[in-house]
């Protein structure tokens, strides 16, 4: 079971923000969409190249690469080129900071 790891401050990730951080040498990106934190996979499954640039659209963040569409609730692949879902990942507001984990392998 992997622990979970401190992401931010609730108040140094406003909405639309987003980081990138490091889950047990899995890149996780996570993103406050609408005051919700979401994680997702750092890594596209068409290409393995990172959505740390891609446009985030509703729910959705398009890999800026190739234009994939992952659903960043589910880790769905939307749209061609990929066709993979992207793994998701929980998080948690705690001790006012950010928490995400990795429990794939729980």
């Amino acid at each position: 079971m992997t622990d979970w790891i401190k992401v931010a401050p609730v108040d140094d990730f406003p909405p639309g923000s987003r980081r990138v951080v490091d889950v047990d040498d899995v890149p996780v990106l996570v993103i406050n969409i609408g005051g919700e934190y979401l994680a997702i996979e750092d890594v596209c499954t068409h290409d393995y190249s990172s959505f740390d640039d891609g446009e985030v659209d509703g729910e959705e963040i398009i890999c800026p690469r190739h234009g994939a569409r992952f659903d960043v609730r589910s880790g769905e692949a939307l749209c061609a080129p990929a066709y993979d879902p992207v793994a998701t990942f929980p998080t948690m507001v705690k001790d006012d900071a950010v928490w995400v984990r990795d429990d794939r392998w729980d």
